[in-house]
């Protein structure tokens, strides 16, 4: 459980110190006061990556170069400092080379409103939510991507270059085939893996006997080698990589329906909920324990039968974060801890 977070110089916080419960911990307070990046931080804090961002510079505070984040969470000692040359991660005062072990501490899935364009984005919102859930669960999954991205970045470059030889770009097609393989074959095992609690997920939350299905859709038609040598005169006329890991996607089905095409804007948020869920329950199911859950100001915009689906949803063991710009939504008993931004400080009450 997290118990505690300090941020310093983080988005609109010059320093806050937040403390947490088990069970449901609300946030309450207009747009703009702070509610999401609290969330952001406890993320950042925990995994090294934003739920909201690609990267991390838009993180640090205007007027200044670098953020700083300290917590507990099991009841070790976390920090986290970013700057533009350097980042420093500590666990239980000890200085950390590298995040491995670091990062096996916590599991965590987000929910917002953004989740709808899981349904109706491009595919890379879809590839960086298997992405996320891939490197949570397995091990090699994170070292698999950043070798990926690094081949690609390589060739691209390549590529891009006046008068790219065949045998350079031969020499460049090894290294992003073989990670390439791997990364195919680990997010063709972790959609697998998805689809029955995605399923049974969506069930529960549309009440209806309405069928999700979602498939592993890799970005090359074929064997990867056959399809990449095919699209060597295309590459080079538009100098870049066409084929491959990086153009993969999941499509996603309600009873046999394009999702992003046919399904309503109700049925699409069904969707992404479902998805989510169903991440928080993989989690569960590898680790043995739910995942912190970040909940970003969705309940307000559900109708009431569909919220109170979802809260019943959640695992109820997870620690969960909650923030709204207020709990009218809510018409019976709250139990947990209720923090509440007035005047732009956060009291709890």
């Amino acid at each position: 459980m997290l118990t505690e977070i300090q941020l310093r110089n983080f988005r609109c916080f010059e320093s806050l110190r937040v403390d947490f419960g088990p069970g449901y911990n609300f946030f309450i307070g207009q747009n703009g006061q702070g509610k999401t990046s609290i969330l952001e931080a406890v993320c950042v804090l925990l995994r090294l990556q934003s739920q909201r961002s690609s990267t991390l510079a838009p993180l640090v505070r205007i007027g200044h170069s670098t953020f700083a984040l300290a917590g507990r969470c099991h009841e070790h000692a976390l920090e986290f400092r970013y700057g533009p040359l350097r980042r420093k991660l500590v666990f239980d005062h000890v200085e950390q080379p590298a995040p491995k072990e670091y990062l096996r501490l916590a599991r965590v899935v987000s929910l917002a409103n953004t989740d709808i364009e899981l349904v109706r984005g491009s595919s890379e919102a879809r590839r960086r939510f298997l992405d996320f859930l891939g490197s949570q669960i397995e091990r090699s999954y994170r070292l698999t991507l950043r070798a990926y991205e690094r081949a690609l970045r390589s060739r691209n470059a390549l590529l891009k270059s006046p008068q790219p030889k065949p045998r350079e770009l031969a020499a460049y097609d090894s290294p992003l085939l073989e990670h390439g393989a791997k990364l195919s074959a680990l997010r063709a095992r972790l959609v697998e893996h998805l689809r029955p609690f995605a399923a049974d997920a969506h069930r529960e939350i549309s009440g209806s006997v309405e069928c999700l299905e979602m498939k592993y859709a890799p970005g090359n038609e074929e064997d990867f080698a056959t399809d990449l040598a095919r699209s060597r005169p295309q590459e080079l006329r538009l100098r870049q990589t066409i084929v491959g890991p990086h153009r993969d996607d999941i499509t996603l089905q309600v009873d046999e329906m394009a999702a992003n095409q046919y399904a309503s804007e109700g049925q699409q948020r069904t969707v992404a909920l479902a998805l989510k869920i169903a991440q928080a329950r993989v989690f569960a199911a590898e680790e043995g324990a739910p995942p912190l859950l970040m909940v970003d100001d969705i309940f307000g915009e559900l109708d009431p039968q569909r919220r109170n689906r979802l809260f019943s949803s959640l695992p109820r063991e997870a620690q969960k974060l909650v923030t709204a710009t207020s709990l009218a939504w809510h018409k019976g008993e709250l139990s947990g801890c209720i923090s509440e931004f007035i005047d732009g400080t956060l009291r709890t009450k």
